[in-house]
């Protein structure tokens, strides 16, 4: 199992920007698919990006796209979330999960290891 630990979330007012970060521990990432989650209030979790460690190739939600940016630190072992332009509606408690093989690559079921969240409000 790998450890992943969230940290940067915080109350920002729309349009502004934040930078989350998952940091890793117990296994590296090397070998994991990692991707970022959301959960509002009395809403399900829902994907929002997620990177293959090796070739670092991305997926981004159609409601974050050209908004938010997946990222990795190899020696760190730690990914990263970029959020700018963030929106009132981009306001959930934010998730860093990790699988080895997930299918389809959005679902959340499909990820075995999950952090605790970190809060994101977007004020208007």
């Amino acid at each position: 199992q790998v450890q992943l630990v969230e940290s940067g979330g915080g109350l920002v007012q729309a349009a502004g920007s934040l930078r989350l970060s998952c940091a890793a521990s117990g296994r590296t990432l090397s070998t994991y698919v990692t991707g970022w989650f959301r959960q509002a209030p009395g809403k399900e979790r829902e994907f929002v990006a997620v990177i293959r460690w090796s070739g670092g190739s991305t997926f981004y939600a159609d409601s974050v796209k050209g908004r938010f940016t997946i990222s990795r630190d190899n020696a760190k072992n730690t990914v990263y979330l970029q959020m700018n332009s963030l929106k009132p509606e981009d306001t959930a408690v934010y998730y860093c999960a990790a699988a080895r093989n997930p299918f389809p690559i959005s679902r959340v079921r499909a990820y075995d290891n999950w952090g605790q969240g970190t809060q994101v409000t977007v004020s208007s």
